[in-house]
């Protein structure tokens, strides 16, 4: 693998994305081959935000691995608050081995792997969300085989992990239709970037439209995401408002395949942007989903600190 960071899929090729998902897999069916691939290295492991799956998934995996997980959150650490991220980066690399960071600016990212001397994944930022996409197509190839022409449908907020999945998308030869209210739409950067990577790849461009059951025909997949994200808490009341009609429910799922799947990244705000029916139903994949986030991140981790 040739990347030297995870921040972005944008920053990997096909061939790259299929080696970690192809890790993954081996890792998630017989373990113990791996339990000392990270042996005596460590991982530093910054959070701006809070989360409970990037936590649990990074540390357990650097354990299972062999190696050490820190956790360094906002308040225990200097990090643009009298210390340039740059300083902190150039700190944490004579420490660890590798530096992952969960931020609300994706500046942040970017500065830790310009500045640091050690490879670094993007946990979360504003703008992208790489690990959660992995697990995203690391589950949907588990369901289906093959990405290849398989038609995902995203309703609700054009953001992060809206962002990663239409660049992922365009590399893996999935179709991909995004649903947003007027207002809501991904990035226009990314846009445009995804659909040249798209004429590249040979996958058909990210769909933009408004109805949500437009979205859904011939969907294998649905996938929302919260309305509201850390960070944008002053827009709740106007956020739901404008989501009111992107709420995945049963009715919604029906216009999908008969062997659609649901999938959500987690944290849900149940009776919001999903129902308890679709969350908690046959077609729900969002635990195993959640759980694949320790699979691939353990492959990442060990492709780049090895």
């Amino acid at each position: 693998m040739k990347p030297r960071h995870l921040i972005s899929l944008k920053d990997y090729s096909p061939q790259d994305i299929e080696e970690i998902l192809e890790l993954a897999a081996k890792m998630k069916a017989d373990p113990a081959p791996y339990k000392s691939a990270l042996l005596g290295k460590t991982l530093a492991m910054i959070f701006q935000k809070p989360s409970t799956r990037t936590r649990v998934s990074f540390e357990v995996g650097m354990f299972q691995l062999g190696g050490l997980a820190v956790v360094l959150n906002a308040d225990e650490i200097h990090l643009s608050v009298g210390e340039s991220v740059g300083d902190t980066a150039r700190v944490l690399s004579t420490f660890a081995d590798g530096i992952m960071a969960r931020v609300f600016a994706h500046q942040d990212v970017l500065d830790l792997a310009k500045f640091g001397s050690k490879p670094v994944i993007n946990g979360l930022s504003d703008l992208l969300h790489p690990c959660q996409a992995l697990a995203d197509f690391f589950t949907l190839k588990e369901r289906f085989g093959s990405l290849k022409g398989l038609k995902l449908a995203y309703v609700g907020d054009g953001n992060n992990v809206c962002h990663e999945l239409m660049i992922g998308a365009a590399r893996l030869g999935v179709e991909i239709v995004v649903a947003t209210p007027a207002g809501y739409e991904p990035n226009p950067l990314i846009v445009k970037s995804t659909a040249r990577d798209a004429q590249k790849y040979g996958t058909p461009p990210a769909v933009l439209v408004r109805d949500p059951a437009e979205a859904m025909n011939g969907a294998q997949a649905v996938y929302t995401d919260v309305w509201t994200s850390m960070g944008q808490e002053a827009q709740e009341t106007s956020r739901r408002a404008a989501f009111a009609a992107y709420s995945v429910d049963a009715a919604l799922m029906a216009r999908a395949r008969k062997d659609a799947v649901f999938m959500h990244c987690l944290p849900a705000h149940r009776g919001l942007e999903v129902t308890d029916e679709v969350m908690d139903g046959p077609q729900s994949v969002v635990f195993q989903h959640a759980g694949n986030r320790l699979h691939v991140q353990k492959a990442a981790m060990t492709l780049l600190m090895a």
